[in-house]
């Protein structure tokens, strides 16, 4: 996906206008007596926060102009339901509006089969999680929206992990000082396969001029299968500093090999 693409659905997005505090309010109210014009300045004025909430799902390879049209229907629907008298910033309470439209629309190009029953469940709990958070202003406990239902607990938390998105091995989840760490750094495999032993025996004749610590940390990370996390707690340093050591002892291991 490219971000850096300036023209999206035809709207020319290096000139999109920015509105103040005071506009915003200003508008709303004109919006709230019923002022279309104020609404659609008011639109144009907040694409821009659909922009920046867009980037959020940038790698899951869909098309940037669709997810812009879904992200405007998420401010759309926002502008609709904003109540003024909550007393917080519009962009506040637009956000996770937005997330919202966004997560159904994926959820509804998902490749992943659930059944129409459990999705229709999942949209209810969804939805009235979502009207608890505009009349509270904060998140909702699933035994809330299971009580709001008339359900199950469980049948709302098993309705809501159906429609959750997967996640990739390869997903970002901490990065220090230029060092990614990725879901599958956090995963171990306690089961060996057949060839194991030959990587093993490998991999140890090429570490025998390795420090004590870079020693210690391969083996743990990968004769042990202990985590990154594991290896950090064992060892005393940060996660962080257990993956750039391991990257360059690998590296050295295969120029080495």
């Amino acid at each position: 996906m490219q971000y850096n693409k300036v023209e999206i659905c035809g709207v020319n997005t290096s000139k999109l206008p920015v509105l103040s505090h005071e506009e915003k309010e200003a508008l709303l109210r004109r919006i709230k007596s019923g002022d279309q014009q104020a609404r659609e300045t008011f639109i144009n004025g907040n694409l821009r926060l659909v922009l920046s909430v867009i980037q959020r799902f940038q790698n899951r390879g869909e098309n940037l102009d669709d997810l812009f049209q879904v992200g405007c229907i998420g401010l759309i629907k926002a502008i609709d339901n904003f109540n003024l008298s909550l007393g917080v910033k519009f962009s506040t309470y637009a956000v996770p509006m937005i997330i919202g439209e966004l997560r159904r629309y994926l959820r509804d190009n998902n490749a992943i089969h659930v059944s129409r029953s459990l999705r229709d469940t999942a949209y209810k709990a969804l939805s009235e999680r979502e009207k608890i958070q505009r009349e509270h202003s904060r998140d909702a406990t699933v035994d809330e929206i299971a009580g709001n239902l008339s359900m199950r607990r469980e049948d709302v938390v098993m309705a809501l992990d159906s429609i959750m998105d997967p996640v990739s091995l390869f997903e970002p989840i901490f990065a220090e000082g230029g060092d990614t760490l990725y879901v599958m750094d956090q995963l171990c495999d306690h089961l060996q396969g057949d060839d194991s032993w030959i990587d093993e025996l490998t991999l140890k004749e090429s570490i025998k001029n390795l420090s004590e610590r870079e020693k210690r940390i391969l083996s743990l990370r990968f004769f042990a299968g202990k985590t990154q996390t594991e290896v950090a707690k064992e060892v005393g340093i940060s996660q962080a500093q257990v993956s750039r050591l391991e990257k360059n002892t690998i590296e050295r291991i295969k120029h080495q090999i």
